[in-house]
């Protein structure tokens, strides 16, 4: 028996080794497009980089671009307006996901055209798509005025894109029906996990439908809509094309997402030690976001298993 475990421990070794060195692409893929571009963001936060001069110098000011940040309106507006959109796009994408995946889990006719169908939005790029609602909400021939002009409700065309009391809920209506799509879909995948035998186990019980979706579903549910939400709240806070194509950050400065407030100080104002602290910021935004989720949602799943 003695002679058996330096042998095992051996193999052991050379599986690790192994599999490390199949892994090394990955890794290397990984320190290559993240890890080091971060750290050299990180770096490059710490100096003050302006571009708009040539052989400018690039003094060191440490954490004086954080301190700016925080006393920096604009920053605090685009953060405002993106915790808007994040939270209603991705709060009303749950709800609406889950009852599209709930009625594409069940078997009718025409079930594969209905999934198909729905992933259309969600297929499309999101410049096609900011382009596509542009045109929808067009004050001229959009579609969104000739209805509510059909059935009454307005008497004049309404310029969506041009009033900011307006055009921030726009552009929450066309990231919802982009991405819901996408929500719907993860949902989908969860719902197909769970047994057949515990609905029947429930109805035999007497539970209601809604009685067995509070029970059964979501429950068994939760791991997936954790994965669903981190993912979209992510994508939410790092939100760019939608409002660089269909507002660029207007009217004036209504819909300016950090991500794009950090672009234009990037590549308009072409200060890039400023902007390299903004990037650091909604890197850590994102990470405090992932963080919540995962306490908030990840805990009671962890509780249940041991």
């Amino acid at each position: 028996m003695l002679a058996i475990w330096p042998r095992r421990s051996t193999q052991e070794h050379a599986e690790a080794r192994l599999g490390l060195l199949m892994a090394a692409p990955a890794i290397a893929t990984i320190l290559l497009i993240a890890i080091i571009p971060l750290a050299q963001t990180i770096g490059d936060s710490l100096f003050h980089i302006n571009l708009k001069f040539e052989d400018a110098p690039r003094p060191f000011v440490g954490l004086d671009n954080y301190v700016s940040a925080l006393s920096d309106d604009s920053w605090f507006n685009a953060l405002r307006i993106t915790t808007v959109v994040s939270v209603a796009s991705v709060v009303v994408e749950l709800v609406l996901g889950m009852l599209i995946a709930l009625l594409i889990n069940r078997s009718f006719r025409g079930r594969g055209i209905v999934r198909a169908s729905v992933l259309v939005p969600w297929a499309l790029t999101t410049v096609v798509s900011a382009k596509m609602w542009a045109w929808i909400y067009d004050g001229r021939y959009g579609v969104v005025n000739d209805v509510l002009i059909r059935l009454g409700l307005i008497d004049q065309p309404i310029i969506f894109l041009v009033r900011p009391e307006l055009t921030i809920w726009a552009m929450i209506a066309a990231e919802i029906w982009k991405t819901t799509p996408f929500m719907a879909l993860l949902l989908l995948a969860g719902l197909q996990l769970i047994p057949h035998e515990l609905y029947e186990a429930t109805a035999l019980d007497g539970a209601s439908r809604w009685q067995a979706f509070w029970r059964v579903t979501l429950p068994l549910l939760r791991p997936t809509i954790l994965v669903a939400l981190l993912f979209r709240t992510i994508d939410a806070v790092r939100m760019f094309d939608l409002p660089r194509v269909l507002t660029n950050g207007g009217p004036g400065k209504s819909t300016e997402t950090v991500v794009l407030y950090t672009y234009n100080t990037f590549f308009t104002s072409l200060n890039f030690g400023y902007g390299s602290t903004l990037a650091v910021m909604t890197f850590l935004i994102v990470v405090l976001v992932s963080f919540v989720y995962i306490k908030v949602l990840g805990a009671p799943t962890q509780g249940a298993r041991r």
